[in-house]
């Protein structure tokens, strides 16, 4: 009796150090994917021609909070990396535009810049990039002060600003030189290109992919969640009078930007993909003992949403096209480190409006906002008012930068100012309401388009009267898109989880972008990003 309880003690001391080794497991590589301008809704629209192992992954066998939303004005590029990757809102991190008027500097400065910092690789107008901007540290900046710096992270993006933000204070990241077709990074980084991204730039991919035709992956007749593939609302290329199909790179390359027009088709996704499983080899990433992050933005989507507009066969092709490089990417990792052994996350920096000229064509609310005719008639009524004087000194992203040492110096009371401008702002076609930055300082704002903004805004950095336009309006031309506003056309976004750790399901409980470094944190076992304000999705962890 005596050797039986020995023997079932020893092996429940057995099974409780198996238990206990299992749960200190930690996934080999975290994959973050952010997809630049993806709808929520392109995961159902196109979902009957995707493949099982790409968008399907997500959908069958990942988790997904169905409800995930951006939580600030303005939804940009920028804000939108900086924001997953910190788990908080441009009031804390301080990337509030893709660009913005800077009070100090007196000029606008671009949400990446560093004057410090030159080019490696690429060409000197590309290079001065680092995430010096970004005022907290990232999810990926804490898993490797959780390490000791021992795990590596690798930001991977054709824009430099999709890859140094999501790459943190601490780690390396690569973006695409449109002179020159080379993938390149800065100083702030290396002094030289890595031997394995000199290999890769060696091998001239993007000529390559420059010298295709981008046609459609099925015939064309076949797309039928799209707008017929010639009409109105899109913007053709240059030397092409019309936005259709098939599209001959190596005539249109040019006129289009050079190396730069890879970026304006799907190929831009492909290439990334490739330079991602080049990193992945190159750097022994999730295979050296410790948890890596590869953090990869596919930043193709964005430029072609912007020219043909969210119902365009060319967004559609596009998905079903990025559906297929994410299927190599899983196999690639499934077979490298194994099934369950990494955990990948998937949102997108922003979604994006319908073309306002299609919607008014639908007798739909929408209009074009003349920015420039706007700011001409502030400056003219500040004139009249306050006497002659340059009182606006910017007007960009929907926000009034104000001349406050001419206020002081003419004795106008700065806060009425702001009040005045933003009485005078909702007589402008378009614009729905208007917000002072003393609201923005003085008073707490928790719902509607007023929380939106003050989450949005700092108070360094942000301007004096704040804009909101009216839904579906949009600052542009009469053909293609943009996004930025806090409607759900450009908050609803992707928040999903796939591999290691995590169960299949989902969930309509609304979420915010900002709770996906904290779910990692959680996951993980590291210290949340230093000024996280999102929270752990329960419905993941429990």
């Amino acid at each position: 009796m005596r050797r039986i309880f020995v023997i079932l003690f020893s092996a429940i001391l057995v099974s409780c150090s198996v238990l206990a080794q299992q749960k200190a497991e930690k996934p080999k590589l975290v994959v973050g994917i952010i997809v630049d301008q993806m709808r929520q809704e392109y995961l159902y629209r196109f979902n009957d021609r995707y493949t099982d192992n790409g968008f399907r992954r997500f959908i069958n066998q990942g988790f997904m909070m169905t409800n995930g939303h951006y939580n600030y004005i303005p939804t940009f590029t920028g804000p939108g990396h900086a924001s997953v990757y910190t788990g908080t809102t441009p009031a804390t991190h301080g990337i509030i535009g893709n660009s913005w008027y800077n009070k100090l500097l007196a000029k606008s400065i671009y949400c990446a810049e560093d004057s410090t910092v030159n080019n490696v690789g690429g060409t000197p107008g590309n290079g001065k990039i680092s995430p010096r901007n970004m005022l907290t540290t990232t999810i990926s900046d804490e898993m490797r002060f959780a390490t000791a710096m021992k795990s590596k992270t690798v930001g991977i993006a054709i824009k430099d600003r999709g890859a140094s933000l999501p790459a943190g204070h601490t780690g390396d990241a690569y973006w695409y030189d449109d002179q020159n077709g080379d993938w390149m990074t800065s100083t702030f980084y290396y002094d030289s290109l890595p031997n394995w991204v000199a290999a890769f730039n060696a091998k001239k991919r993007p000529d390559h992919y420059l010298g295709m035709t981008w046609e459609t992956l099925f015939p064309i007749n076949t797309y039928v969640n799209s707008l017929p593939d010639n009409n109105e609302f899109e913007g053709p290329f240059i030397g092409k009078e019309t936005p259709t199909f098939p599209y001959q790179l190596d005539t249109l390359r040019q006129n289009n930007g050079g190396y730069g027009l890879i970026a304006s088709t799907p190929f831009g996704n492909s290439l990334t993909l490739e330079f991602a499983l080049a990193a992945i080899e190159g750097e022994k990433l999730g295979q050296r003992g410790v948890t890596d992050m590869l953090a990869v933005s596919f930043s193709s989507p964005d430029y072609i949403g912007h020219r043909f507009g969210p119902s365009s066969v060319e967004v559609e092709d596009n998905y079903l096209r990025l559906d297929r490089d994410l299927a190599k990417l899983f196999d690639y990792l499934d077979k490298l480190l194994g099934k369950d052994q990494y955990l990948v996350f998937l949102s997108a920096d922003h979604a994006v409006a319908e073309v306002p000229s299609y919607l008014v064509s639908k007798n739909a609310p929408g209009g074009n906002f003349n920015s420039s005719s706007a700011y001409g008639q502030l400056r003219g009524y500040t004139n009249a008012k306050y006497g002659e004087g340059d009182w606006i000194l910017s007007f960009s992203n929907e926000q009034v930068f104000l001349n406050k040492d001419l206020a002081q110096e003419k004795k106008v009371d700065f806060e009425m100012l702001q009040r005045d401008i933003a009485e005078f702002a909702l007589r402008f076609k378009g614009v729905k309401e208007a917000y002072t930055a003393s609201d923005m300082r003085t008073k707490e704002f928790t719902q509607g388009r007023a929380g939106l903004l003050q989450r949005g805004f700092n108070h360094k950095a942000s301007g004096d009267v704040l804009l909101v336009l009216e839904s579906g309006w949009l600052a542009g031309g009469q053909r293609g898109t943009t996004h930025g506003s806090g409607y759900t056309y450009d908050t609803h976004v992707p928040i999903a989880f796939y591999g290691w750790g995590i169960k299949p399901g989902k969930s309509a409980t609304y979420t915010s972008i900002t709770d996906i470094a904290p779910t990692l944190a959680v996951m993980l076992g590291v210290k949340f990003p230093s000024g996280a304000t999102g929270q752990p999705i329960t419905e993941i962890l429990d």
